[in-house]
Order: C-alpha cells, then structure tokens, then sequence
C-alpha cells in the first residue's frame, strides 16, 4: 500500500459517507487560514503526509512550512500555515493531525533516547515493532528523531532469533544452513555467555544481546572480538540506556521507538473571520 493509499482509506474510515455534521451545516465554501501550532516540544515528522491528506480534500489548499523535517519545535511555536478553503481542511483536519502527532511522536521519543546517550560511540536502533502499513513512515520518523533504522522486513535481513535455533537445533546448525543458502550477512540473537562464545565461534557479524543485565553485558562483551559488531536489546528505558551505553557496545534497539512513544500534541487552529 503507498501512502496515498494508506491517507485515502484513513479519510474513507473517519468519513465512510461524508462529514454530516460539517455537511449539516450548508454553509458555502469559506476561503481563510489555518495554523498548525505545537503545544508542547516535537520533533517534527510527517508533514509530507499531512499535507497530502488536506490535499486530498482541499487540492488547492497552500501549505507554508517554517520547520523541515527533522527540526526541533518549541512549544507554542507556529509550525505550518494553511490556506484555502476552510470547510474542506475542517474534514481532513483529525485524520492529518493523527498521522501528524503520531510521527513527531517517535521522531520525539526517539530523541530523547538518542541524547540521552550523547557522548558515547552508542547508536539507537528501531526494531520491526511498528503499526502495521506504518512501518517506512514510523521508520522515517526515528531518522528524523536522530536514531538509525535496524532491517525494515523480514526480507531485508539475516536475525536469527531464539524460536530459529530451536527449529534448527542450535545455533551453529542455524548459521552453517543460513551460511549454505544465502550470502547475507549475519546476526543471532544470545541470552547468556555460553550463546556468545558459540556466535564468536562461528564468526557471525552482529550478535543481539537479549534482555542482558548489565552485569551480564559486562561480562559477555570481554569475549566479543572488536570486528564483531554488538547490539542490546531488551528492556531498554530512558532511565537505563545510558548506563548501557557506557559499557561500549555499538548500538541498542529500542522497540519502544515506535510502540510506545507519546504522540505529539499539536493542534491546527482556524480562523474564521
């Protein structure tokens, strides 16, 4: 589904048979301005979309934007003005605003996790946690919050998991099958030291340490090689990735990016007059 599409059936499901109670009203076509205004601190992502959906309604509507995508905004701060016929936005209005405070919501939560490492050569990662036919806009949305996208698919990467090695039996049968029928690079998952010495046995190129403490990831990351990338996951807070951080592995994923950020409160003001 493109994301035209994804907008068109958002705006089908909000109005399966028109906005009656707009439409109620039988006032004529009323040509003003809308604001779009933060009402707290964002981090801005998704305007493409929330353009497109007042499009759809209100194809001559004309969007100015005084932030890109990406862009840290101040709460108060005026982000984008909307002209045209107003009637037509009043009805596009949720659906943009839902597509809109959801994405600056990761791209806002995923920031606070990348500062809240800043100073250290750690990474942030998304995980494949996404809401369904969201995935490429919720990933486009940890970009902009400063985080880096882990496999987009099922498709796009090599991650053998716990459920993989008991279907193959262990985790050097995994790797030498996978190894046999495909030329991807490789990452297992491990959940205690004994797993770790297996995957550097084998030479993988990413190990995912899961749901480690961090006396475990301590301990573990002595036995990893440095050519060896490294990635924790699991349990992973604002209150805690730091610390996580400092013991020096490449990168965590966070699957909170985009299952549980806050959405972004912003609101679109009309003006009347």
């Amino acid at each position: 589904m493109t994301t035209v599409e994804l907008i068109r059936a958002a705006l089908k499901e909000d109005m399966p048979t028109g906005d009656i109670t707009t439409e109620s009203l039988a006032v004529k076509p009323r040509e003003g301005e809308a604001v779009l205004k933060a009402k707290s601190d964002i981090v801005l992502s998704g305007s493409p979309v929330f353009e497109q959906a007042i499009q759809l309604l209100e194809p001559n509507a004309r969007l100015k934007w005084l932030f890109e995508e990406g862009d840290f905004v101040y709460q108060g701060q005026n982000i984008c003005s909307i002209e045209g016929n107003l009637i037509q936005i009043l009805k596009a209005e949720r659906v943009a605003l839902n597509f809109l405070g959801k994405l600056s919501g990761i791209a806002t939560h995923t920031r606070k996790f990348v500062k809240a490492i800043e100073g250290t050569r750690t990474r942030i990662l998304d995980t494949r946690k996404t809401t369904p036919l969201y995935r490429e806009l919720e990933k486009k949305a940890v970009i902009h919050g400063g985080g880096l996208n882990h496999r987009f698919n099922l498709s796009d990467a090599v991650l053998v998991k716990d459920n993989h090695i008991s279907l193959a039996g262990s985790i050097t049968t995994a790797v030498e099958r996978i190894r046999n029928n495909c030329d991807f690079k490789i990452e297992v998952e491990a959940s205690n030291l004994e797993q770790v010495k297996e995957c550097v046995s084998l030479n993988v190129d990413r190990i995912l340490l899961d749901n480690m403490n961090n006396e475990l990831l301590a301990e573990v990351l002595k036995h990893i090689p440095k050519h060896i990338k490294t990635e924790a996951s699991g349990n992973m807070s604002l209150e805690r990735v730091k610390s996580v951080a400092d013991l020096n592995v490449d990168f965590i994923s966070v699957g909170a990016l985009t299952h549980s950020a806050p959405n972004a409160d912003i609101s679109l003001l009309f003006d009347w007059n």
